[in-house]
């Protein structure tokens, strides 16, 4: 039996043996006791509650203008100026959207409406420079078609890795927890 390795595995390393199994897989991230990281089913949630809020007052502000955004015969036409003005209004407001309540809130309204805080991996509050870029790359979820692709990919990737972070994740170094789960130094930033 000498020329065999053991069936047996000594727990050596300090932390429990989920934690263990964490580091082994290659966790970007050491994750204190007790947190609970966010499904992508809630993660879709609170993006589709971002959605909604935002492009509900973008309505209300542009006086039903917005719908040009989504229109194909307005898009092909020559007056596709207006079609392109309203896209460029959903996106920045979307992306001004995501920043700020981000920089205030360490989390968007529908996050926060379904409980999730969004902190750095090491558990500190995302810097400016994260939430812009996490911003600007949840743009790509806006745009019609390539949305249900990559939105797909997210989800899969969410549900495949042990951090349940997406690209856009694992781009910044954020992760997506439920913030009551959260130890009480990792959450104080989060309104």
């Amino acid at each position: 039996m000498a020329d065999h390795d053991s069936p047996i595995q000594l727990n050596v390393g300090g932390g429990t043996l989920a934690k263990q199994i964490v580091a082994s897989e290659g966790g970007h991230a050491s994750l204190p006791d007790g947190v609970i990281l966010a499904s992508g089913v809630r993660r879709l949630a609170a993006f589709t509650a971002d959605v909604v809020i935002v492009t509900t007052i973008l309505m209300v502000v542009t006086g039903g203008r917005l719908l040009d955004a989504w229109n194909l015969t307005l898009w092909a036409s020559s007056d596709f100026h207006f079609a392109l003005a309203q896209a460029l209004i959903l996106m920045v407001a979307h992306w001004l959207y995501w920043r700020l309540t981000g920089l205030a809130y360490s989390r968007s309204l529908g996050q926060r409406l379904f409980g999730l805080a969004i902190v750095a991996e090491d558990g500190s509050a995302l810097t400016s420079d994260m939430w812009d870029s996490r911003s600007f790359r949840k743009l790509l979820l806006l745009i019609p078609l390539l949305n249900i692709y990559v939105g797909a990919y997210e989800l899969a990737r969410i549900s495949q890795r042990h951090t349940h972070q997406s690209n856009v994740d694992l781009h910044v170094g954020s992760i997506v927890a439920h913030s009551d789960s959260l130890p009480p130094a990792s959450r104080r930033h989060i309104r």
